[in-house]
């Protein structure tokens, strides 16, 4: 049985799964909504009109939900859903991703370049470390290493080449990021950790990196 929450905010912000029928959190979950042409659209700012059905954020529960016809049976009425509605959450996610990294730099929330960077994890105040997937091994493994001195360990978020995060950020040769802890920060590690059920957020060959 699921617990109650602590309160009625904690309550507003739990949705039920419609694959599983868990009560999860909404961080935890894809909301989507039908639009007028009866096809199941993501909705991952939650702010589109219509009825929400949510499902837990990761590849196999929106795969389940489009083949099984979860969301026409959530909605009781005929709606569809694309087939590569998955590959759709991740691309939405991706581009929501590279967005928020433009708007944080505008805000002053990011720093770039190794020197900075490297400062930032030391300091303590990098939330994450944003790391061009076709940049050098050695930079990467050198600030891997002051990430893993932080407690926790600052996460790491490999997805983008350089060629993304430099038009997301306005600039050329964008390597090194990191992502100053705070409510931005922590806005955008909830889609962060969303993609996470759709892809990973590190490319495979870092993986035999020490």
């Amino acid at each position: 049985m699921t617990d109650r929450p602590a309160t009625l905010a904690a309550a507003d912000r739990e949705r039920r799964d419609i694959v599983t029928g868990q009560v999860m959190d909404e961080a935890l979950l894809i909301r989507f909504v039908a639009g007028p042409d009866g096809q199941v659209v993501p909705d991952l700012a939650r702010k589109l009109p219509g009825r929400g059905l949510w499902v837990a954020a990761d590849r196999g529960s929106v795969e389940t939900a489009a083949r099984k016809g979860l969301f026409a049976r959530a909605a009781k009425a005929k709606v569809q859903a694309p087939s590569d509605l998955a590959n759709l959450v991740e691309s939405l996610l991706k581009r929501r991703l590279l967005s928020g990294l433009g708007l944080a730099r505008r805000a002053g929330d990011l720093t770039s370049g190794f020197e900075k960077v490297s400062a930032a994890i030391s300091a303590g105040k990098a939330a994450w470390l944003i790391e061009a997937s076709d940049g050098s091994a050695d930079g990467r493994r050198k600030l891997w290493g002051k990430t893993r001195k932080q407690s926790p360990p600052t996460p790491i978020f490999g997805v983008f080449n350089a060629e993304e995060l430099g038009l997301a950020l306005g600039a050329e040769n964008v390597i090194h990021t990191a992502f100053l802890a705070g409510r931005a920060a922590d806005r955008w590690a909830q889609d962060a950790h969303r993609l996470s059920g759709f892809c990973p957020l590190l490319p495979e060959s870092w993986r035999e990196e020490p």
